[in-house]
This record gives structure tokens, C-alpha cells and sequence, in this order.
């Protein structure tokens, strides 16, 4: 099913490290599926105040699973999305409505460090998918 562009799968401490390195790279992350409607609640409120993001669509990608299990282990919560801001899990598209609502979203990209913020030429971007 799909494409695969390793042969061999990402073992669960790989993918733990996988999600680190992802988080620490890009100011705002969303782990995410495409059929999920509060990965696209998440989605719509960065979109609404015009923040970069990165998205990893764990049903597009290779290791979603292993993924989504590493991402588990890390936050305590299976469920998706998982959203980070400046290397630390908010939570799902409910608590990132919320924080936005309370107007505590903006300033926590803002904090975003200069390794993160607005860099594009890594592939991240509004709405940019890794697979």
C-alpha cells in the first residue's frame, strides 16, 4: 500500500527520534491525518493568523503508525493531532482553538527561537506535507 522509500521500517526508538528532530526544526508541527476534522481545526487556525507550519499526515506516511505510537509515548495522548509549538506538545485541534480563542497562541509562536521560525527552505511551510 502506497509508496515506500525505505525498505526497511523505522524502529519505535528511531521514530521518537524522527519526531524530535522534526519538532526541533520547525517552529509550529502538526502531526496529522487527512480524513481527521480537528487536524483541520488545527490546520484552519494557523491558516487563520497566517502561521507557518509544518504537517506530517501519518496516513500518507511510511512509518504513521510506529509514528503515531512514538508520538504517544512522548505526550501521554494517542489521539491526532498532536500539535507542538517550539519543541513542546499543546496539544489537539481543540486545545489549539482554545489557546487561540484566549489570544495565548500568537505570542507562543512568537517565542519561536531563530532555528525555527520562518524557515521555508527546509521544505516546511502552510500546509506542507512531509511524507
Amino acid at each position: 500500500m502506497g509508496n515506500f522509500t525505505s525498505s526497511t521500517p523505522l524502529s519505535s526508538t528511531s521514530c521518537v527520534q524522527y519526531v524530535r528532530e522534526i519538532v526541533s526544526q520547525n517552529c509550529v508541527v502538526i502531526f496529522s491525518k487527512t480524513t481527521c476534522p480537528y487536524c483541520k481545526m488545527a490546520k484552519n487556525v494557523f491558516n487563520e493568523i497566517g502561521a507557518t507550519y509544518k504537517v506530517i499526515e501519518l496516513d500518507e506516511h511510511n512509518d504513521g503508525r510506529r509514528l503515531q505510537e512514538a508520538l504517544a509515548q512522548m505526550t501521554g495522548a494517542r489521539t491526532v493531532p498532536r500539535v507542538f509549538i517550539n519543541g513542546n506538545c499543546i496539544g489537539g485541534g481543540s486545545d489549539t482553538k482554545q489557546l487561540h480563542q484566549q489570544g495565548r497562541l500568537l505570542p507562543l509562536i512568537k517565542q519561536c527561537g531563530p532555528c525555527c521560525a520562518e524557515s521555508s527552505s527546509d521544505g516546511s511551510g502552510s500546509g506542507q506535507s512531509a511524507k
